[in-house]
């Protein structure tokens, strides 16, 4: 199924990964939202359970191992276009989780990866749903 113009919502994953005190950000290499600092994440597969596609999805992306995941929150994320008919509709659920090992580098949807510290992560031009979902993450976490 397409991703622009989908008959159906599409299923998205997305993790708020912690290292000590820092979270790991990326920078997204495709619509929507190309450019833009995100959370890593990506498309559930098929016969896939939720946190299993969010370790795989973290790991491409960012070559980071992931572990202790849990489940924060759902959004929906519709887009439409200047005509108004649904671009992209996704359906994001989002999950926190711990850094296991890597050494964060960008790759496959991700032009660029990184851990920073939570104050830069902040301050960072994003999503208004991306931000509440870290502040949900952190408060999780107790950081």
């Amino acid at each position: 199924m397409p991703r622009s113009y989908p008959d159906r919502p599409m299923v998205g994953v997305g993790a708020v990964v912690f290292k000590d005190s820092e979270i790991l950000m990326i920078r997204r290499g495709k619509a929507p939202r190309k450019g833009h600092w995100s959370l890593p994440g990506g498309m559930q597969e098929l016969g896939e359970t939720v946190f299993a596609a969010a370790a795989r999805e973290v790991l491409e992306e960012t070559s980071i191992v992931i572990r202790n995941i849990a489940l924060i929150d759902v959004i929906d994320s519709i887009t439409p276009d200047d005509e108004g008919r649904v671009q992209f509709h996704y359906t994001l659920v989002d999950v926190v989780a711990d850094w296991q090992g890597g050494e964060a580098v960008g790759g496959d949807d991700a032009m660029h990866a990184e851990f920073m510290p939570l104050h830069r992560a902040e301050s960072l031009d994003m999503w208004a749903e991306t931000h509440r979902i870290i502040k949900v993450a952190r408060d999780m976490r107790g950081i």
